[in-house]
């Protein structure tokens, strides 16, 4: 494979961390209505533009421009503290097509920390709902999670989001709630009433995977077209002279990574032909790769197999997934006033 090199994949090894967060869950249950996924679809909140004029901001120089896209409404475009990073798809879930999950990540310039916030997006309604991942206790109360989020993979029902230093986080869209608070300063639960920052419904963590051998979880994916389908993650590097590593770990058929006494290894590990990679996906045996190159310049879309090639990229190209039925490769860029769900094809 031109460009990619196999490297020891025994430092990407992932221990499942033995937290009790199921007590968490069972006792939102006592307090709070448990909702299906398709009920925070159908109540969307929030309106895409399809093929809106946001793109012309994000595309900047980028000829053919992308082949579909999505704009977000006109405060979540212009909003200077959360950053979209993650992108999935209900094709990486095996649930269809149709619909997309952009993961953001929250950076005050003042304030308590909100932590990471979901967005489900509805093509067919070109409707979306923000939802809040929090932490749950025990006792019934919730927090935020503060980590950057920078990618997000979904498999069956399990939502995979990287947590850069150490290892996976998970989330399971069977375990959303609807908060019964509207106070748009606080969460938590006080007065037997539970508040999310205004957020309707949360989402509380299920699940980790600890990093055990050092690699960095900088971006996520889902490959089903290897042997076993195989969740994907990689480093973002940008050091002089350095390029990141990615990595690909089987899944089992409930979405959980194939372990052996709590530990999950590696299938195989490869250096990244380059630095400022934002995001990485594997399918049918080449690999594609979003380079970023600022917040004014087009990034890149580096694509590796036989040979290496370079295709025209947006401003700010985040993490990576696709639709394998329309054959169409997916990102999400960043940047304020330039946000976009965009389609190349493959």
């Amino acid at each position: 494979m031109s460009g990619m090199t196999a490297v020891a994949a025994e430092p990407f090894q992932l221990r499942r961390d033995g937290g009790d967060y199921g007590a968490g869950v069972r006792a939102l249950e006592k307090h709070l209505k448990r909702v299906p996924l398709d009920t925070v679809l159908a109540k969307a909140n929030r309106v895409a533009v399809r093929k809106g004029s946001t793109g012309a901001g994000a595309f900047g120089t980028m000829r053919p421009r992308p082949v579909d896209w999505y704009c977000f409404e006109a405060s979540d475009n212009a909003v200077r503290e959360w950053y979209p990073q993650g992108l999935t798809c209900a094709s990486d879930a095996g649930i269809g097509a149709g619909v997309y999950v952009v993961s953001w990540y929250y950076k005050p310039e003042t304030g308590a920390e909100r932590g990471v916030r979901l967005s489900f997006l509805d093509t067919a309604t070109l409707r979306y709902r923000h939802v809040l991942l929090v932490r749950a206790r025990a006792d019934g109360d919730i927090a935020p999670i503060n980590i950057h989020a920078g990618g997000i993979a979904w498999y069956g029902g399990l939502l995979y989001v990287a947590d850069t230093t150490r290892g996976m986080r998970v989330f399971d869209t069977r375990h959303i709630f609807e908060v019964d608070g509207d106070d748009k300063t606080t969460i938590g639960r006080k007065g037997g009433v539970h508040n999310a920052f205004g957020y309707r419904y949360v989402m509380p963590q299920t699940g980790a995977w600890t990093s055990a051998g050092g690699a960095l979880f900088s971006f996520a994916a889902i490959d089903r077209t290897t042997p076993t389908d195989t969740l994907i993650s990689g480093e973002y590097v940008d050091a002089p002279g350095a390029t990141g590593r990615v990595a690909r770990w089987p899944l089992e058929s409930d979405g959980s990574l194939r372990a052996d006494g709590g530990v999950a290894s590696a299938l195989d590990a490869y250096r990244l032909p380059a630095a400022k990679i934002q995001g990485a996906l594997s399918h049918e045996g080449t690999w594609y790769l979003s380079q970023a190159a600022g917040a004014s310049k087009n990034g890149t879309l580096i694509v590796v197999g036989d040979t290496l090639a370079k295709r025209p990229y947006p401003v700010g190209p985040e993490d990576l997934t696709c639709v394998r039925d329309s054959r169409t490769l997916w990102s999400v860029t960043e940047f304020a006033g330039r946000r976009v769900i965009y389609g190349v094809p493959l």
